[in-house]
């Protein structure tokens, strides 16, 4: 996992949003979570989604990933092989209690069907990349909230995903260790070549972005109307 084997430095689109809405329930209590978003993300992108709890980060996230199916409009991922090819970072502790480190980050390489001999070759790797091959034998509740973060971290980029999506990755921490966090995030991405797109409601995490994109009510702002 290096910058050397960086993939697709072409600027491919990896996911494009076309008019994607999604709406929850139906009648008088239906919620619209996104109205009608247009949003693409290419190689070697480093996005910020910004915005208040409630405002649609989370959901235009799952429809990215593939997990959210849009109410209307659509999502294609051009230049990758369908949504496995993402990763996905979530907010609050999504480790397996019984799991110790190694193998919470070996999980999906195992049920990927990666041969035996190369999980855990691949897992420690992973690991060392985000700083934390020293937990390796650890429990989750030995965990700090920083140091579960960065486990979670290296589970996704065990898979070398062409695109990571974290949601919130730094919302249940201080905001010391929530930079430290991004810090893993941003090098986890450089080394493998994926594509970046985090959501925050803390400006100096997205500062730390290159591009900014804010949502409000469920609608994702264009430039234009977030400068206004």
């Amino acid at each position: 996992m290096n910058g050397s084997l960086q993939q697709g430095a072409d600027n491919a689109v990896l996911v494009e949003c076309r008019d994607a809405a999604r709406t929850f329930g139906r009648g008088e209590a239906a919620v619209v979570a996104v109205h009608g978003a247009t949003f693409r993300v290419r190689t070697g992108d480093r996005i910020a989604i910004t915005g208040p709890s409630g405002s649609g980060k989370s959901t235009l996230l799952h429809l990215l990933a593939g997990l959210e199916r849009p109410t209307s409009g659509e999502v294609s991922w051009p230049a990758l092989a369908g949504p496995r090819e993402i990763g996905l970072v979530f907010q609050g502790p999504s480790l397996i209690p019984a799991l110790n480190v190694v193998e919470n980050t070996a999980l999906p390489l195992v049920l990927a069907g990666v041969p035996e001999e190369r999980v855990r070759l691949t897992a420690l790797a992973a690991l060392a990349l985000v700083g934390a091959a020293d937990l390796a034998d650890r429990l989750p509740e030995e965990l700090s909230g920083g140091q579960s973060q960065r486990v979670a971290v290296a589970r996704v980029v065990a898979l070398a995903p062409r695109l990571i999506l974290a949601d919130e990755p730094t919302g249940q921490l201080d905001r010391a260790t929530g930079q430290r966090v991004l810090d893993v995030l941003v090098t986890a991405a450089d080394e493998t070549g994926a594509a970046l797109v985090v959501t925050t409601h803390d400006p100096a995490i997205a500062e730390r972005l290159p591009a900014r994109r804010a949502m409000h009510d469920g609608r994702l702002l264009d430039p234009a109307e977030e400068r206004s």
